[in-house]
């Protein structure tokens, strides 16, 4: 499985971006699909997860209400939509995925990754 991420950028605070990670390689019916992010010096940090199906998504606690996660089975793409972002939100941001039915927190679990997406918010 290869994923690209793609469509960090630098947006002021209080706006949005969509950051996507198209998939190839697998059927992207059998992933779920995640987000996570990484700053220098600190270990990568869940952002947002989905299921194969799309039916049932999670997202940590500091992003809750401001990101949405999506996907398009059909075109084999995922999609992270960050509204109200914050300074505290710049990072790398990661897709990753596994074969398996249920949406895991924690990274070393995730057998694919993209390369990584930089997203700035400036204070």
């Amino acid at each position: 499985v290869q994923l690209q991420a793609s469509g960090g950028g630098l947006v002021q605070a209080g706006g949005s971006l969509m950051i996507s990670c198209a998939a190839s390689g697998s059927n992207f019916r059998d992933l779920v699909m995640v987000w996570f992010r990484q700053v220098p010096g600190k270990a990568r940090e869940f952002v947002s997860g989905i299921s194969r199906s799309g039916g049932s998504t999670s997202y940590a606690d500091s992003v809750k209400g401001r990101f949405t996660i999506s996907r398009d089975n059909a075109r084999n793409l995922v999609y992270l939509q960050m509204n109200s972002l914050k300074p505290e939100d710049t990072a790398v941001y990661y897709c990753a995925a596994r074969v398996w039915s249920m949406v895991a927190t924690t990274a070393n679990v995730y057998d694919y990754w993209g390369q990584g997406t930089q997203v700035t918010v400036p204070a």
